[in-house]
């Protein structure tokens, strides 16, 4: 049993590689077979857009998770699916920057004044970039106590990115109030516990 339980542990983060890289194979696939659609670049960014928020909603999940289900060990896991969400994020931002604005900056400000939440999404991304960086042992050493304090913009990232959601729904509001409530049910333990420290 005891060697089961060594194998099924080590066996835990590749299949959670297999399982984040899922969707870019897929993506990938649809993309090579022509396979998106009539609008490939919009189903582009809904599909890295979509699973971005998704894997920065299961990397938030993680720390209520393992309190619920008494399961400490499920910590080792959100540094990963951080990082992959923001991998999905930086796909969704490159293909913003090149079938969207083609690279180019001053059609990148049209589409800037006419789309307001694409400023909001490169906001959720930027501030993304600091905790990918510093999602490695060097720089968790380097920052001591203060690497908790930086990794606390994931909060503000998840708020950025629901509203990004939100700003930009035309007919059905389903994904943006499930991406809300799911949100507000990961920040309430946290709130919860700010609340009983005051």
């Amino acid at each position: 049993m005891a060697n089961d339980a060594s194998l099924g542990s080590r066996l835990a983060k590749p299949v959670l590689h297999l399982l984040c890289l899922l969707p870019l194979t897929y993506i990938v696939w649809a993309a090579l077979s022509e396979s998106l659609g009539t609008d490939p670049v919009k189903a582009l960014l809904l599909m890295t857009g979509e699973w971005s928020i998704r894997l920065l909603l299961v990397t938030l999940a993680v720390t209520p998770l393992r309190q619920w289900l008494n399961m400490p060990k499920l910590i080792r896991f959100r540094r990963l699916l951080g990082l992959y969400a923001w991998f999905y994020a930086s796909l969704h931002f490159l293909v913003v920057l090149t079938y969207l604005f083609g690279w180019d900056w001053d059609i990148a400000l049209e589409e800037l004044s006419e789309r307001p939440y694409i400023i909001v999404g490169f906001l959720a991304w930027l501030f993304m970039l600091p905790l990918g960086v510093t999602s490695n042992t060097k720089a968790i050493r380097a920052l001591g106590r203060n690497w908790k304090k930086v990794h606390k913009l994931i909060y503000l990232v998840a708020v950025l990115a629901w509203v990004h959601v939100f700003w930009q729904v035309r007919s059905s509001y389903f994904d943006a109030v499930l991406y809300g409530a799911l949100i507000l049910l990961l920040f309430y333990p946290r709130l919860k516990k700010v609340y009983e420290t005051r």
